[in-house]
Formats: C-alpha cells, structure tokens, sequence
C-alpha cells in the first residue's frame, strides 16, 4: 500500500515538516542574532544598557514656563515606553542634553483686510545627542515644529494643546534621528 505507510512516504513526510520546522526557526534566530531589533523601529545597541535626558532650559526670547519640563519628561517617556534602557539623572550610555531655542507665535495667512487668517505657533529645540557606546553616531542638531491656529482663538486658550501636539512631534523627532536607523 504506497502512501505514509511506505518507506517512501515517511522520508517524504519527514522532509515536510522538517521544512516547516525550518520556516520558524530562521526568523527566530536572525531576530535573536541581530540583537539589535525593535518592534517600534529603534535600532538599539545591545551594549547600550542606559539613557540620560538632562533638562532642557527655554532660552527662547518669549519663555512658556511649563515647556521645558514638558518636553523634557516628554523625552524621557519616550524611551521608557519604546525601549528597554534604564532612564537615568546621569551617567547613561546616551545622553541627551540641549535647550529651546525659540518659542514664537506669528500669523501665516493674512487675509484682505489685513488681519491673519492664521497663527503659527514655532518651536525649535537644540539637541546634543551623545552616544557613548558608538561615538560616530553622535550627533548635534536643531529640531523645529509648528502647528497653526485660526485667528478666532487666543494663544492662551489654546497653548497647552499645541504644546502638547508640536512636543510630540519634537521628540518624535529626536528620538528617530538618535535610534532609529531606517
């Protein structure tokens, strides 16, 4: 009776799900060989264990009081919900260190009758980045976001929001540029 019950069958058999079993061991071993590899797009060193975000003063012209302690933790909360590395006060094996350099409200579309039809609301943030484990990946750069506003609205009314909007693309930034390798 040809089939499984033969020689024959069994060795072809075999073959099979020695192939399936291959199918699922490659990619375990070249994720496990890299090392490397991230589900949130950050190529990481192994070596690298720790990083340091020290605070960020607004040296801007117009200073916000709350936008150097929201970006700051900002960053911080980055590496703690995207990565592994222990957040430290000092000593990590990336460091992140810099000011906010400009903090500007202006009007973008201005209308007939003169007035703005639209407000910018600009901030740019320099950032020395140290990478301690592979210096030539060090860097130093500014970042600069801005999210506009219709003119019906203050400023104040609101501020924190766009703060929030254009501090998440900041450190979006930042944290792509320093980790992520596409």
């Amino acid at each position: 009776m040809p089939g499984y019950f033969s020689g024959q069958g069994l060795i072809e058999k075999n073959k099979h799900m020695k192939f399936r079993q291959l199918l699922w061991v490659i990619p375990i071993l070249m994720i496990q060989g890299c090392g490397v590899y991230s589900f949130t797009g950050a190529s990481i060193s192994p070596e690298v264990k720790s990083v340091e975000v020290q605070y960020f003063p607004n040296e801007a012209d117009l200073v916000q009081p709350t936008l150097s302690q929201v970006f700051t933790d900002a960053l911080k909360d980055k590496f703690i919900s995207q990565t592994n590395l222990d957040v430290l006060n000092q000593g990590g094996d990336l460091v992140f260190e810099g000011a906010i350099k400009r903090y500007t409200t202006e009007p973008v579309a201005i209308q007939g009758n003169q007035q703005a039809a639209l407000n910018r609301l600009t901030i740019t943030v320099e950032v020395k980045f140290t990478n301690k484990i592979n210096p030539e990946k060090s860097f130093e750069t500014s970042f600069t976001q801005y999210s506009e506003y219709g003119s019906n609205a203050t400023l104040s009314t609101v501020e924190q929001g766009l703060i929030q909007e254009i501090t998440t693309a900041l450190v979006e930034d930042v944290f792509n540029k320093a980790v992520v390798n596409w």
